[in-house]
């Protein structure tokens, strides 16, 4: 029988980079604290107006049920799909309790589910993906100690790397974004991708120094006296996306360009999926609107390993000793919760017994 994972490889491999990197965009603290900090010192842009995005799933449903239909039935095969809060329990101990984050600044996603936003303001203990999201002043010196895992530091520029009509098309989405590219001409591809592929009322709200969701449940949590601890550093997030080739991160910031303002769809769209609790659908989502490649199962095979894979099971490993004293309010990436090795299983056979909320 085909794995999970197998499946999930499969339909990813075959959808381009440009799947891999919006499921970082969007699930890895990193891209976030690092728009925050690019951002913080950058006036917010003078077009500041509401996200106008729709919901692709809503319109795929009636141009193309057959396809919806397909989609449906890939997310309802992945394990653990449904739902982004989950009860922890162990004999002896208090329960503790686990959310799946969206690393965004959307209001809709800002306010917790009622339940999530009780189990909060009672644990003793809050745990994120890092704690330095906490600290600007660490954060930056997290960036500063390893400046080549974020910029060129040999000379290179973006416009060497980029044909004369992509660097113009990367010119214009930074512009509509209020950002010069002179700004970001020597940082690495990932880092700029991080800036196209958010909408710019994403962008507007972080350089109005709105918190993302993490950022304000562990502010939150220290306003009320409690103990927050991160399970890993800002500076090993950076080498799982330093670690990919360059030329994985160049293919995915041509392919976020050719989205344009589609990527506004995209963002709405993973919204909805994710405050529906829906989460196994959002790789299949991803699916439909990313053109189709061959060949790149060696991208993802790399991809998943580093990027989701290995980071799952440090999660799991350093917050199990940490849910051993009960009463713990977990908040990490959503898409590190599904799947067979997913944050949810590790933490079953770590002896937990997690169940989904409603």
């Amino acid at each position: 029988m085909t794995t999970s994972i197998g499946r999930r490889t499969s339909f990813l491999a075959a959808s381009g980079n440009l799947l891999l990197w919006l499921i970082a965009a969007f699930h890895m603290l990193l891209l976030a604290a690092l728009l925050v900090a690019f951002l913080a010192a950058r006036p917010a842009s003078a077009e500041d107006g509401a996200c106008t995005g729709r919901n692709l799933m809503i319109d795929l449903q009636q141009s193309d049920p057959s396809r919806y239909a397909e989609a449906v039935k890939e997310a309802e095969a992945v394990p653990n799909g449904k739902g982004i809060f989950w009860k922890i329990e162990k004999t002896g101990l208090q329960p503790s309790w686990l959310l799946g984050s969206m690393h965004v600044t959307d209001p809709r996603v800002l306010a917790l589910p009622p339940r999530a936003q009780a189990a909060h303001d009672a644990a003793n203990t809050i745990i994120i993906e890092s704690d330095e999201i906490l600290d600007e002043r660490k954060a930056t010196a997290a960036l500063l100690a390893r400046p080549e895992l974020t910029m060129f530091t040999d000379g290179t520029t973006i416009d060497k790397l980029l044909s004369a009509e992509d660097y113009r098309r990367l010119e214009a989405g930074l512009k509509k974004r209020g950002i010069p590219l002179s700004a970001v001409s020597r940082m690495r591809p990932w880092m700029i991708s991080s800036a196209v592929a958010l909408p710019a009322c994403e962008l507007a709200r972080k350089a109005r120094g709105v918190q993302f969701l993490d950022q304000k449940i562990a502010t939150d949590a220290v306003a009320q006296g409690k103990q927050v601890k991160g399970l890993e550093t800002l500076a090993e997030q950076i080498q799982a996306m330093a670690d990919l080739p360059v030329e994985f991160h160049m293919k995915s910031l041509i392919e976020t360009l050719e989205l344009g303002d589609k990527m506004s769809d995209v963002v709405e769209t993973m919204t909805d999926l994710y405050l529906s609790g829906d989460i196994g659908m959002t790789m299949p989502m991803l699916k439909t609107v990313t053109p189709e490649k061959q060949g790149e199962d060696s991208d993802y095979a790399a991809f998943e390993q580093r990027v989701i894979l290995d980071r799952n099971k440090v999660m799991a490993e350093r917050a199990a000793p940490i849910l051993d004293g009960g009463n713990v309010f977990m908040a990490v990436g959503a898409l590190h919760l599904p799947g067979q090795a997913g944050v949810i299983e590790l933490l079953r056979k770590q002896g937990f017994t997690v169940t989904a909320v409603n």
